[in-house]
């Protein structure tokens, strides 16, 4: 089954079409790579989607454990190299609930085994850090 479907707009933004759901997500290239920067560039989406992963892992575990993640949140931040042009390092600053930390351990062993994390090439940084507020 296809995942989804890539639609170049014009001026440097594309729209994807997730197929189950049919949701849409819509790129411009940043604003220092010739883009307007109204919306995710795709190296955006490439670097919250480390995000999202790691979070959606962390929630499964969670709820393994009995234990509410809600309100969780993650500050992204990408670090891209001039040539090639590429991201660099992706940077992640958690923010948990610190009634979860009797099960830190578990927690971020989820998050740094995402299926996203595991993906990525070694060569790209991902640096992580966990706060329990």
């Amino acid at each position: 089954m296809i995942t989804s479907e890539v639609i170049y707009l014009g001026g440097l933004r594309t729209q994807a079409i997730h197929s189950a759901s049919q949701n849409q997500i819509i790129t411009d290239a940043p604003l220092d790579n010739h883009g307007r920067g109204e919306a995710f560039s795709p190296t955006d989406l490439l670097a919250t989607s480390l995000a999202q992963c790691m979070m959606t892992i962390m929630g499964i575990e969670a709820e393994k454990l009995g234990v509410d993640l809600t309100g969780t949140k993650i500050e992204v931040t990408k670090k891209m190299t001039i040539s090639p042009r590429k991201v660099a390092q992706i940077a992640l600053l958690f923010y948990l609930p610190q009634a979860v930390i009797a099960h830190k351990a578990e927690l971020e062993h989820a998050a740094i085994n995402c299926p996203v994390a595991l993906s990525l090439n070694q060569d790209l940084k991902q640096h992580v850090v966990f706060n329990y507020v």
